[in-house]
């Protein structure tokens, strides 16, 4: 079993990797990012061996807990003969279950090296993302769902991966969208270190700030979805926008520890694609 002393040396090796590669991405061209994202991530896996990601993939506990936590969420939204697709699908654990209840899954990811050796059922797909595009064809998703991913593209790249889920979904799609409120954070393994976002999380957002991306690439009825251990509510953007505008009012060490009281602390947004343009 190793020590604390070891458990802290593997953490701050960790960080310094991935703030190592987080800063090449930050500062990279558009064009350097579309082959760099699978590089770097590829590239993290390989230095960092002890990575949770790793870790998840190997122990079959901890993946299935984390899919358990993420249908309650999710199978209000399933509904059998639809296509999903899961942007940021890792091992694609949880892209498997969805498959025995939907009738076509894409699983888009950036890194070969965390989908080599799955086994996957006929209907799943694997598809490789250049960062921000989302190649599959237009208009046949009817569910997309990600899971801390959005706080991982460059910001700059943020819009353009919206458009393209935009783009991919069918009329009447939904895209639900869960990743961790900036005012809670920073949330990645400069947590430990840092008070901003240095290393994968290359932008963290707040509901607002999430919110209006969403609107700008034409998503409507936004919603965003609060609670926990199955039990959410769909509730309007207004009351939560304040609540944040109030609190990013507040110094670092208050302000984190009441974001992460907030019930929004995990942003749960979805937007739905018209059904005419």
């Amino acid at each position: 079993m190793a020590s604390q002393g070891d458990e802290q040396e593997r953490l701050r090796e960790h960080y310094l990797v991935e703030r190592e590669l987080a800063d090449r991405l930050r500062s990279a061209g558009p064009e350097e990012r579309r082959t760099l994202y699978s590089e770097a991530y590829d590239e993290l896996f390989r230095r960092v061996p002890h990575h949770p990601q790793l870790q998840w993939k190997e122990d079959e506990g901890q993946a299935r807990a984390r899919v358990e936590r993420q249908l309650r969420l999710l199978q209000r939204f399933l509904r059998p003969g639809e296509t999903f697709l899961e942007i940021g699908a890792g091992d694609c654990s949880l892209s498997k279950v969805v498959a025995t209840q939907t009738r076509t899954v894409y699983a888009v990811e950036v890194s070969d090296e965390i989908t080599r050796g799955l086994e996957l059922p006929a209907n799943l797909q694997i598809v490789i993302s250049d960062g921000a595009s989302i190649p599959v064809p237009p208009g046949s998703v009817d569910l997309a769902y990600s899971n801390s991913l959005m706080e991982h593209l460059h910001p700059d790249d943020a819009r353009e991966q919206l458009a393209n889920v935009f783009e991919a979904l069918a009329p009447g799609g939904r895209y639900l969208c869960v990743t961790q409120d900036r005012l809670a954070g920073p949330h990645d393994v400069s947590r430990h270190f840092d008070r901003v976002a240095t290393g994968f999380h290359l932008k963290e957002y707040t509901v607002g700030e999430l919110a209006r991306l969403f609107s700008q690439v034409g998503f409507r009825r936004l919603r965003l979805y609060v609670g926990g251990r199955g039990r959410y509510v769909g509730t309007p953007l207004a009351p939560v926008t304040a609540t944040e505008a109030g609190l990013s009012a507040l110094p670092y060490a208050p302000r984190r520890k009441v974001a992460t009281l907030m019930p929004f602390r995990f942003i749960r947004l979805l937007g739905e694609k018209p059904l005419t343009a």
